[in-house]
């Protein structure tokens, strides 16, 4: 990772978050390129992929102020219960301080899946985000539920912000950074 030492903000995750260089290519730009962002999303991660990759070099050498998180939904689909989601979340933020402990983490509320709330694998993002969100301490781990911004007013998840109902497309993504600005601007000490 020497080419981004002097990354200052780390996005961690799955194809989700690894779409910033996708579909959100843009909103990136407009967002997090100023910032030397550095993007740690991998597609098809789990929980468990991304411990392996904390402890194999994904952090060598970097010394960010801010990693947001955005893990867990694969577990889901795997068949994990959302306390096994939400114990791989903790590990994951755990093994972020425990290696950069200078950073602080902002834990996001796995986003919604399935088209309707009472989709199998949204509720159990739901049940697993009812517990991650006890593991911010408003001193170095923070958690934030951006996934009102994504739904309809009956909870639905329209095709038009995440078009497989788990991928956002370009609105998506603006969605996402507009929702989090304030919070990141804040833990990264731009704004009070």
């Amino acid at each position: 990772m020497k080419e981004h030492q002097d990354a200052q903000l780390l996005f961690i995750g799955d194809s989700i978050t690894e779409g910033w260089e996708g579909a959100g290519k843009e909103v990136w730009q407009k967002y997090y390129e100023k910032r030397h962002a550095l993007n740690l999303g991998i597609g098809g991660d789990q929980t468990q992929y991304v411990l392996w990759r904390l402890d194999h070099g994904n952090l060598e050498g970097l010394h960010p102020k801010l990693a947001v998180v955005m893990i867990g939904t694969n577990n889901a689909g795997s068949g994990n219960s959302s306390k096994e989601i939400a114990d791989g979340v903790k590990a994951v933020v755990d093994k972020l301080r425990a290696k950069v402990p200078d950073c602080k983490v902002l834990v996001l509320a796995i986003f919604p899946r399935d088209p309707v709330a009472t989709g199998r694998l949204r509720k159990v993002n739901d049940a697993a985000n009812e517990m991650i969100a006890k593991f911010a301490d408003s001193q170095n781990v923070f958690y934030l539920d951006i996934n009102q911004k994504f739904l309809g007013a009956d909870g639905s998840l329209s095709k038009d912000i995440m078009p497989d109902f788990l991928h956002p497309n370009a609105k998506g993504y603006e969605i996402w950074a507009t929702a989090i600005e304030p919070t990141v601007a804040k833990l990264l000490g731009e704004s009070s």
